[in-house]
């Protein structure tokens, strides 16, 4: 689905403007609406409805007169990461395109903002097929054009429009792809690839014991994060890509484990 450039970019801005909130929160616990309207540059108003959506989402806790963090780890919604990084995640994804072979060749895709670009740069091949648990992956390659797409039945995650659990193990169990490029919430050299949530970890974990070569995306905000689940060690990825803001002691101590690591520039928002 396409919006028009100024619903865009107010939808860009908002999304902006809630992980802007929530690092507040995280850094400071509990804020009065009035604090915080002054800290976003945004009216009243505009700042108590934010609020709102997010304590709607259990993103943080509603105060008299202001909020309050919800506690660490939270994760954020799909529809609010995609305003994240996005230059940054498109130079990637660029950059992890031109590694995949030329000809057929299967590719399976973990679900995420990162993974989404991917397929955006994929738009001029036709010769793929794509295996996903991503329903928003999904119904992005049919938009598309994609000709072969498979995507894994499972439970779905509202958080991230993942289908997870054994039904989309199974799936993962029965096809053998050529390459697998994966997204994640935190890599580090100690936490390997992990994300939020412990289900969603192990049915990406199928995916990538099911391709020889495994390529990670990354924007440099990720590295050296470690949250809840790990999905893979960082000697299982062959690939990581990622932008030049990654912290360089991590970068270092990936290679120093085998991975290659291809770094682009990070254009500027």
């Amino acid at each position: 689905m396409s919006f028009p450039p100024a619903e865009t970019a107010t939808s860009s801005r908002r999304s902006d403007r809630m992980v802007a909130l929530l690092a507040i929160l995280r850094d400071r616990q509990e804020v009065q609406l009035r604090e915080l309207a002054d800290l976003l540059g945004a009216s009243a108003a505009t700042i108590r409805r934010d609020v709102a959506a997010l304590a709607d989402q259990g993103l943080l806790i509603r105060t008299h007169g202001g909020a309050r963090s919800a506690g660490v780890g939270a994760e954020l919604p799909v529809n609010l990461r995609d305003g994240r990084h996005r230059r940054a995640k498109e130079a990637i994804a660029r950059a992890a395109v031109s590694e995949l072979p030329v000809g057929k060749h299967a590719i399976a895709l973990t679900g995420g903002t990162t993974t989404a670009e991917v397929l955006r740069a994929l738009h001029h091949r036709r010769d793929l097929t794509i295996v996903t648990n991503s329903v928003g992956i999904a119904l992005e390659a049919a938009n598309q054009g994609q000709q072969r797409v498979l995507i894994a039945g499972g439970i779905l995650r509202p958080s991230s429009l993942e289908l997870v659990g054994s039904l989309a193990e199974s799936t993962f169990k029965q096809i053998n792809v050529g390459t697998a490029i994966v997204g994640c919430d935190g890599l580090s050299i100690e936490g390997g690839l992990t994300t939020h949530d412990d289900v969603e970890a192990a049915t990406n974990h199928t995916m990538i014991e099911r391709a020889p070569r495994i390529i990670a995306v990354a924007d440099g905000s990720k590295i050296g994060r470690v949250t809840l689940a790990r999905l893979a060690d960082v000697g299982d990825i062959d690939l990581l890509v990622t932008d030049d803001t990654a912290d360089p002691e991590q970068i270092e101590g990936i290679r120093a484990r085998g991975v290659q690591v291809k770094t682009v520039q990070a254009p500027r928002e």
